[in-house]
């Protein structure tokens, strides 16, 4: 059930990061303070389809 997602920071579309999530618990899209490389602090990272 777990599938990997992508997140992508909200201010610069970068997408960063990687991980899984459990579909059945979370269907929701996922979001998460995530330090952003580009930026160099923290942001709000979306999951992406």
């Amino acid at each position: 059930m777990r599938v990997v997602i992508t997140l992508a920071c909200t201010e610069t579309g970068d997408r960063n990061y990687t991980t899984t999530k459990n579909k059945k618990n979370q269907p929701a899209r996922l979001e998460l303070r995530k330090y952003c490389p580009r930026l160099k602090r923290h942001t709000l990272h979306r999951e992406t389809r």
